[in-house]
């Protein structure tokens, strides 16, 4: 997972999903942005979003493969670092500005700062609005 930094400014969640800003999460009824990439961060989700993609096409399954996409959970608008999409949920969500759901398959890269409460939390937060997997 990233660092986030709140930034001040009020916005429905039901914004957020029609035009999601960029390296942006909604949470708690409030912006935060995401940021403390680093170049180990960005190495992991590089790989880790290649080799999903690498087993998708090897295992012909179908879908797509994404990177820092917005998505709805039960109670916020979440951007997992890698995602998968079947070929399903591309075809009736694939225009959409924000998945209305948890992806079924979402990773966050895990930082040394993060708390592992905080991990535990979002990833039942995935898995209760419509993931079947967090990694």
């Amino acid at each position: 997972m990233i660092n986030s930094t709140l930034i001040n400014q009020n916005i429905s969640l039901e914004d957020f999903t029609k035009n999601p800003p960029e390296k942006m999460e909604w949470v708690d009824g409030k912006l935060i942005e995401k940021n403390g990439i680093t170049l180990r961060h960005g190495k992991i989700q590089f790989k880790l979003g290649r080799y999903w993609d690498n087993y998708k096409n090897s295992s012909k399954q179908g879908g797509e493969v994404y990177t820092d996409v917005p998505c709805r959970t039960n109670k916020q608008g979440r951007s997992p670092d890698i995602a998968y999409l079947t070929p399903e949920l591309v075809s009736e969500y694939g225009n959409y500005p924000t998945l209305p759901q948890s992806f079924p398959l979402s990773a966050e890269i895990i930082s040394p700062t993060d708390l592992a409460e905080n991990v535990f939390l979002k990833a039942q937060e995935y898995l209760e609005s419509g993931g079947e997997e967090f990694g």
